[in-house]
């Protein structure tokens, strides 16, 4: 049986668990509130309350001093969490009585395709399936040029579905792979692979040709298909997979890779939006698609990592302050790649080595490319917005989706150019 024969099989098999559903999550007065701890004692206090109930969620890791956390908290678990709070002597501050009015008075005018709605587009985000029949369709108006890949599975059966771009057939090309989503909620990043996919097949710029004529490209626009489809389902800020641990459900899948797992910045319980999991690769989302990657070694020489959200750039490692023994290199790449991204629109990203510029993260896909499969430049993006508040960070208005990839693809092009120039691309 064909790959897209099975792949569709495969598709039809989840309509069930897509089809039943439990009823939509909504936010009605639910407070959010930024904490931030001034001592080691504080963060030890914030550590204990993240991942203690479900009805108490932290959109930010509790890993440095000083750093500023956002927490949504159930009405039910204000008190509680207060008391907390002002036992331990943590500053916070009320930013919203009332999540759900907050998030519906500024509505960020993000539209949700349907498959019976006109051509596949970027003014709009899509649903799993909507996104899995384009990439199908891809591989049928692109023969020889576009082939469908399976990265792995889900826990509830989906496959991890992407493509294979060869515009030089017979050509032993470099290799890039790009990866996207497996952060359930952050809807951006699966919609800029998509995006970048259409440019490479369809775009007449010459940098852009180049890009897409020169190297073997590997794009998984969902690396996290079950939570994503629980995101439209049921709980649009659902991050995690849906494997179920006790009374909770999921593992964090950026931080469940075996390279240093779970050594710092992830959290033990399964209640935590950054839960490890029990071990490195429990999740099969994680394991499998490791597993394809590995079978590619040798052939991957650019790892990227599509995230969202607060306009960085990040390389290894996050298990560590330690810099990686080509970290003069790393630096040169991003200094070319984040002036890229500022000449369209003006966009400032910031970043760096994962552990100094955003937070401490072991068991992430980037160091596990980086530091088992020989992949010798590995970088992660969180894409727009700058805002450090999730009313508008994770529910990025549709309307950006082709402003921001265009200046992530702007990025990736001068990217990949000064790989190339420092020889990459010669292993």
């Amino acid at each position: 049986m064909s790959l897209t024969k099975c792949l569709l099989l495969a598709l039809l098999a989840v309509v069930a668990i897509a089809a039943v559903s439990a009823e939509r999550i909504r936010y009605d007065n639910y407070r959010l509130y930024k904490a931030n701890s001034e001592n080691a004692d504080q963060l030890a206090v914030l550590k204990q309350l993240e991942g203690s109930s479900d009805s108490i969620m932290f959109l930010d890791g509790v890993h440095i001093v000083g750093a500023p956390v956002e927490i949504i908290v159930a009405p039910h678990k204000v008190p509680d969490v207060l008391d907390i709070l002002g036992k331990a002597e943590i500053k916070y501050e009320l930013l919203t009585k009332d999540v759900q009015k907050t998030w519906d008075e500024t509505e960020e005018k993000v539209a949700i395709k349907g498959r019976a709605a006109r051509a596949y587009n970027w003014a709009e985000y899509y649903e799993l399936d909507d996104t899995y029949a384009w990439l199908q369709t891809l591989a049928n108006q692109y023969p020889g040029v576009v082939t469908l890949i399976e990265g792995g599975k889900t826990y509830q059966g989906r496959s991890i579905l992407g493509v294979k771009i060869n515009k030089n057939k017979g050509s032993n090309k470099p290799g890039i792979f790009l990866e996207a989503g497996i952060h359930a909620r952050e809807w951006i990043a699966p919609a800029a692979a998509t995006y970048i996919i259409n440019q490479l097949l369809t775009s007449e710029d010459a940098s852009i040709k180049e890009l897409a004529e020169s190297y073997d490209w590997y794009v998984l626009p969902h690396a996290n298909p079950d939570g994503y489809v629980y995101t439209h389902t049921t709980d649009r800020l659902w991050r995690k997979t849906r494997t179920p641990y006790g009374s909770c459900f999921g593992a964090d899948p950026n931080r469940n890779w075996g390279f240093h797992w779970n050594e710092v910045g992830a959290s033990s319980s399964a209640c935590s939006d950054t839960y490890a999991g029990p071990s490195a690769f429990s999740e099969i989302e994680t394991k499998s698609l490791s597993d394809y990657i590995a079978s590619l070694k040798g052939k991957i020489q650019l790892y990227i990592s599509l995230h969202a959200y607060s306009q960085y750039l990040l390389y290894p490692y996050g298990h560590t302050s330690d810099l990686p023994d080509n970290v003069a290199d790393f630096k040169q790449v991003y200094d070319v790649a984040i002036a890229a991204v500022n000449k369209r629109y003006g966009t400032k990203y910031t970043g760096g080595n994962i552990y100094d510029a955003i937070y401490p993260a072991a068991g992430a896909s980037v160091d596990w490319a980086y530091g088992t499969q020989d992949v010798r430049m590995s970088f992660c993006y969180e894409l727009r917005p700058s805002s450090n508040s999730f009313i508008t960070g994770f529910r990025l208005p549709a309307e950006q989706i082709i402003p921001a990839s265009e200046e992530l693809l702007d990025s990736i092009v001068a990217m990949a150019s000064e790989v190339k120039k420092l020889g990459y691309f010669d292993n």
